[in-house]
């Protein structure tokens, strides 16, 4: 994934808003939450561009780790579960959402070490062939990135439809 990390951490704060409901946190804190969860793991491209010197592919990172995320969002919910009035609770829970989210979108065309640290090898669903220099551009290229951009109009409509009173109206 290369642009829908941000909204699909959108897309997730959105639709778990009404589950924690019950803890004094405003709709912009638990969006902020998700948004940063789902951008998190990429943090790691400071020392992966400034002090590793891009010698290590940045998926092997301890925060790309889905084990890291699982157990952080794991302990998140059983934290909120015992203190649903916990604003820190809430916001965890949707942050560690977000980083599950980031592992697992990367995991649709990106190699992820789903069992780091205990076995060292990638999985991806599909392979983007590098076929054009810049690498980005293998990326864009590729049929995958239609699944970010439908990601990106997902949270676009999702936008438009809590922005506009009318919309919500009709909504359930």
């Amino acid at each position: 994934m290369i642009i829908a990390h941000a909204p699909s951490g959108y897309i997730l704060a959105t639709s778990i808003m009404r589950r924690i409901a019950s803890a004094p946190v405003t709709a912009k804190a638990v969006v902020a939450a998700g948004i940063v969860g789902a951008l998190a793991p990429d943090f790691d491209m400071v020392y992966f561009h400034f002090i590793d010197n891009r010698q290590t592919h940045h998926h092997k990172y301890i925060s790309h780790w889905p084990i890291v995320w699982l157990t952080l969002a794991a302990a998140s919910a059983l934290w909120f579960s015992y203190a649903r009035q916990s604003k820190a609770a809430a916001l965890s829970l949707v942050l560690c959402l977000g980083g599950v989210l980031h592992v697992a979108l990367d995991s649709f065309v990106g190699d992820i070490w789903w069992f780091a640290p205990f076995i060292d090898q990638p999985y991806a669903m599909f392979t983007v062939p590098a076929r054009f220099k810049p690498w980005w551009l293998s990326f864009i290229l590729h049929w995958s990135f239609a699944v970010e951009l439908a990601i990106c109009i997902w949270a676009l409509l999702t936008y438009r439809g809590r922005s506009n009173p009318s919309l919500q109206a009709r909504q359930p």
